[in-house]
């Protein structure tokens, strides 16, 4: 009887399985997104690495991948999965008021790319064969990763918004330039493959229009009664069942599977079961497509790689190099920042995984070699894999871009003044004071250590500077014996104390107010010298408290006699802890004890040791 570790297949499911478990949990140990780990145990396991020495060790066997092509139809669902959530994110409204993208610079960026780059192969005489080799190849590398893309970008920022807007254009355009390949192919006759691709976009017209309207009235009941059975695998079957239609249909016309499941996800955002959908199919997509970038390690060989490194690494910079430059300036042309312009031209600069479907079709259609084919294929796959390190190199790139627009630097433009309130950090919580110092007309300057808050902050009309106030250098430009006010909000409960610290021993007066994590942080900044700590999960516990009591018909009077008991009992905790001589007096943020604090019971002035 044959044991399932005899089944080639299963072996590699195990693998993948086993190469997920690990790699997406250690890669965000570090910060680094898991799409570089599955490509590496592609190319580790995959059949040009560890899986090439399985005739000497048969072991191997067990921990390499033996058969991509069993292991593609789960990378294309992978890539299915992913355009329908987009679609879920998406709405007719918003993907109508992306129009001007779509067919505008997502139109222009497809077709002078694939000029530029196919004119220069052709110039330089590759391929040999002919000026249709070179329209193939231009139009093949010109595309961009949907799949990796999106992921990094996201579809709601202004980077995302372009990257969509462009990936929506070369997804429906994939299936044209297919047929037009096979159109000027020399085994083809013209008028047949006109014919043929006029053919398909009238019949894919009709089925995308049946299923428009049929969407809008069949979806809402179907989903309406698999929720009405209140069970989880009835809906996520009936999910899976609509994603898979969908696709079969679109490419049954000869379009695109994933055009089929945008448009499922486009008419499921239009129902409140949206939600629901979206939280159900995010585990498989994220597998899928772990397994989809496993299979572009896969067609890495670094042998050939060793071998040719000069050539690839020309044709690879090229590539990124001429369409990070036309997507950044069309990007530009069409009113972009020159930061969202240089990033999403950056990231979107390396080639696709639907290249290597065009570039395939190419070779089936006599266009170019199979060699041709192959040497291309190889580039892609190398510039799938440094897809996140451009994505890294253009938002750095971005920012400075931005922070240099205005040819002053920060210091010049909003440098410390005397009487004013110096707000370190601009999160949520520095935000809000912010907000609220602004409302009473009190001068204040923000200081925030991330640069892509900065350059946030200072669109939106914040003076804040760049600075680093864990070096005391900084702290001494802040001029803080002239300060009004220092307020901490960052959440870094060991620098805060020992920010503190230094700034209590140089101005012994300076009021000094922190966020504190909890009680005992609070009575940590309190012994450092803070003049208020307000532990921010303390407060926001009495205040969920006082809610739920007053919710539940308990009156008012008990519910403040109890937190104030509560709170008292917390001062004495921070005083126990921070062995202070007095307990500190806790900040209330409560807008039902205003009469009381008016009165003095509730008053926030707290006392410290120091």
């Amino acid at each position: 009887m044959a044991t399932p570790f005899e089944s080639p297949a299963f072996i590699d499911a195990i693998v993948i399985l086993g190469a997920a478990g690990i790699v997406i949990p250690a890669f965000a140990r570090f910060r680094i997104t898991p799409i570089i780990g599955f490509i590496l145990v592609g190319i580790l396991l995959g059949p040009s690495g560890l899986g090439s020495l399985q005739s000497q060790y048969d072991w191997l066997r067990f921990v390499t991948i033996n058969d991509r092509e069993a292991i593609e139809p789960f990378a294309e669902f992978g890539i299915i999965l992913l355009l329908f959530s987009i679609g879920l994110e998406l709405s007719f409204k918003r993907l109508w008021s992306l129009r001007r993208l779509v067919f505008g610079v997502g139109a222009a960026e497809l077709t002078i790319s694939g000029a530029l780059i196919g004119g220069a192969l052709y110039l330089y005489g590759y391929p040999q064969q002919s000026w249709e080799g070179a329209v193939g190849l231009g139009l093949a590398l010109a595309l961009s990763s949907t799949a990796l893309v999106l992921p990094m970008s996201g579809t709601k920022s202004p980077v995302g918004k372009a990257a969509l807007a462009m990936l929506l254009f070369e997804d429906v355009a994939i299936v044209p330039i297919i047929f037009l390949l096979g159109a000027i192919s020399p085994a083809m006759a013209a008028n047949s493959g006109w014919d043929e691709l006029g053919r398909t976009l009238l019949i894919s017209g009709i089925v995308i229009g049946g299923m428009l309207v049929l969407g809008r009235i069949l979806l809402p009941k179907i989903f309406a009664q698999a929720a009405r059975t209140k069970s989880p695998d009835l809906f996520l079957a009936v999910s899976l069942l609509v994603i898979i239609l969908a696709s079969l249909a679109t490419a049954a016309t000869g379009l695109s599977p994933i055009v089929g499941a945008l448009l499922a996800g486009l008419l499921i955002a239009e129902t409140e079961y949206h939600g629901e959908v979206e939280v159900i199919t995010q585990p498989f997509k994220g597998l899928a497509l772990g397994v989809f970038l496993i299979t572009v390690g896969m067609q890495i060989d670094i042998r050939v790689i060793l071998e040719n490194w000069a050539t690839l690494i020309t044709a690879v910079v090229g590539v990124v190099i001429v369409k990070a430059i036309v997507t950044g300036g069309l990007l530009r042309f069409a009113g972009a920042r020159v930061g969202t312009a240089t990033e999403a031209g950056v990231l979107m600069a390396s080639p696709s995984e639907t290249t290597l479907i065009v570039l395939a079709a190419a070779a089936q259609a006599q266009l170019i070699q199979p060699q041709t084919a192959a040497f291309w294929q190889i580039v892609t796959a190398i510039g799938l894999t440094i897809t996140p390190l451009l994505a890294r190199f253009g938002h750095d790139m971005a920012r400075r871009i931005e922070m240099r627009g205005d040819n002053v630097s920060l210091d010049e433009e909003h440098p410390p003044e005397a009487q004013q309130t110096i707000i370190i950090g601009f999160g949520r919580v520095g935000k809000l004071i912010a907000d609220m110092l602004k409302t009473h007309d009190q001068e204040f300057l923000l200081v925030e250590s991330n640069i892509d808050v900065v350059a946030e902050a200072r669109r939106n009309g914040y003076p804040i500077i760049f600075g680093n106030v864990s070096r005391n250098e900084m702290l001494d430009k802040l001029r803080l014996g002239h300060a009004k006010a220092l307020v901490l909000t960052m959440d870094e409960p060991v620098l805060s104390v020992q920010i503190v610290k230094r700034v209590r021993a140089w101005v012994p007066d300076l009021p000094i107010i922190a966020r504190a994590r909890d009680t005992e942080h609070a009575a940590e900044l309190y012994q450092a010298g803070a003049t208020d700590a307000v532990p921010e999960a303390l407060e926001g516990s009495l205040q969920l408290s006082e809610a739920v009591l007053v919710e539940n018909g308990v009156a008012m009077g008990p519910v403040i006699a109890s937190i104030h008991e509560k709170r008292d009992q917390l001062r004495q905790q921070i005083k126990s802890e921070g062995d202070l001589d007095k307990a500190p007096i806790l900040k209330s943020m409560e807008t039902t004890n205003a009469l009381k604090t008016s009165s003095g019971e509730g008053d926030l002035k707290p006392q410290s040791s120091t």
